[in-house]
């Protein structure tokens, strides 16, 4: 990527970016991603590995399997890439689930205090689900402020502000079909719902937020080695306390992605590195900053790749 660190940040992969097959080659290639799929298969108690490797899909949709499963991908890769690279980014950030990858990394929770919290994380999260049914929708090209009134109008919420012409809106089933048809008839580009369980980033979730505040207490939270930009308040996170409550709002707040990405673009950095399944950053970040270089680390491939690339 020819850079030095310095106008370099890493970004850690969302739920949604899951696939069969994912983390197999890495298991199989590098001994410090095999070391952390078996600690985690140890922590979660069900067969994390089969269902990585072998899915099947709707398994792998399931939220209590898919965010440890992204979560393990991440840093298995990450783990696997600092192994044989010694830079090290300015900031680090992470898509709503990727959050929790991006503080791993950065030294503020370990990974088995990670996994721990992210499988207590779904299973609140489904548990809300169940009790506060909903669901979420994608809407493409159609202005944020025209977005927000339709969501104001319609009962909807603004789950996730991912890039110049992408919002995600969540809240109550009726209330979402509502705003889908708002939005058709605003003329949006087109509106997508989305395959997950819940209204996630919603208010529905506020009662899991109110779990996941007893889980975090358990935890030991270190200050960030590394700046994390909260998906909150699109700032930088560094010192416990403020990961901890930032980690309990972002249940049931906006993900202010796009924020986030142009905070870290206004510090001088030019060059990402994504870590985990998909190239699901890589491309909002081509509709944030079409300059900016991202390069996706989730296969053996990519870490070979990378350092051949580094040696020319």
């Amino acid at each position: 990527m020819g850079d030095t660190g310095k106008n370099l940040a890493f970004l850690f992969a969302g739920q949604g970016s899951q696939y069969a097959g994912m983390g197999k080659d890495l298991y199989e290639g590098f001994p410090e991603a095999k070391v952390l799929f078996d600690k985690a298969q140890g922590i979660l108690g069900f067969d994390l590995k089969k269902a990585c490797f072998e899915g099947p899909e709707e398994k792998l949709r399931v939220t209590s399997i898919s965010q440890p499963a992204i979560v393990t991908l991440s840093i298995a890769a990450f783990e696997a890439f600092k192994a044989r690279n010694d830079i090290k980014p300015v900031f680090m950030a992470g898509l709503s689930l990727g959050e929790y990858s991006a503080l791993i990394a950065s030294g503020s929770i370990s990974f088995e205090d990670g996994i721990r919290l992210i499988k207590i994380r779904g299973e609140l999260m489904e548990e809300a689900s169940r009790k506060y049914p909903g669901k979420m929708a994608a809407v493409l090209d159609l202005p944020v402020d025209t977005v927000k009134e339709i969501c104001l109008s319609s009962g909807a919420e603004i789950a996730n502000l991912n890039s110049p012409g992408q919002i995600v809106i969540t809240g109550k089933s009726d209330a979402v079909e509502k705003a889908e048809q708002l939005c058709v008839q605003a003329k949006a580009k087109r509106v997508v719902p989305l395959e997950v369980s819940g209204a996630f980033h919603s208010s529905l979730m506020s009662e899991a937020s109110l779990g996941l505040k007893e889980a975090l207490d358990k935890v030991e939270v270190k200050d960030a080695v590394i700046p994390v930009v909260s998906n909150y308040t699109a700032g930088l996170q560094i010192e416990a306390a403020a990961i901890k409550e930032n980690l309990i709002h972002q249940m049931h707040s906006s993900v202010k992605w796009e924020d986030s990405m142009k905070f870290i673009l206004s510090k001088g950095v030019s060059h990402f590195i994504e870590f985990g399944p998909g190239k699901v950053l890589k491309g909002l970040m081509r509709r944030i900053n079409p300059d900016a270089k991202v390069l996706n680390i989730e296969k053996s491939s990519d870490i070979s790749n990378y350092i051949l690339q580094e040696e020319k």
